[in-house]
């Protein structure tokens, strides 16, 4: 007797998990060369997922709050804060008396300590952060035990612009 669609045992699926509240602002300047970089900005960030999991025996995957709930802590560690890259080749942090410096081709840039979180990234990119925010991610306690295979995670500097990074699970 054939299995219908209803019956059989399928081995995975993907989640799309897309929430306008998966946000965060953030001010940034993004460096081009050793000279050149932009001036100090901002930008309403948003982030989204992609995540291929083996659908259990009840129909279904995993709670998806879990997920919501791990992406939008991740988001509000950096909200409202201004992003510098400690990664970078072209740019120098100093701590001082309260104060952060980004130290850039003849620049000292002076920051508050309490509005700057330095990032582990060459540079603030929606690139780098799609990275920094898969790996961060993967690394949650929530997340560990999940049976995850595939994971891309998407960033987003505004409409129309975003950069993804992918995990997969064995690779």
């Amino acid at each position: 007797m054939s299995q219908g669609p209803r019956t059989m045992n399928l081995k995975s699926t993907q989640i799309e998990i897309s929430k306008e509240y998966l946000n965060f602002s953030v001010g940034h300047f993004t460096i081009f060369s050793k000279s050149h970089r932009e001036n100090l900005h901002g930008h309403n960030y948003r982030l989204a997922a992609t995540i291929d999991a083996p659908v259990e025996r009840e129909g279904l995957t995993f709670d998806y709050n879990l997920i919501k709930k791990t992406i939008k802590a991740l988001c509000d560690e950096i909200d409202e804060q201004v992003l510098l890259p400690s990664d970078s080749p072209y740019l120098d942090i100093e701590e001082d008396n309260g104060y952060i410096y980004a130290l850039f081709n003849s620049e000292r840039l002076p920051f508050l300590k309490r509005d700057v979180t330095v990032l582990p990234i060459s540079n603030v990119t929606v690139e780098e952060l799609s990275h920094y925010f898969l790996y961060r991610f993967l690394e949650h306690e929530t997340v560990v035990p999940l049976p995850l295979t595939k994971v891309v995670f998407k960033c987003s500097s505004g409409d129309g612009q975003w950069a993804s990074s992918q995990w997969v699970k064995g690779e």
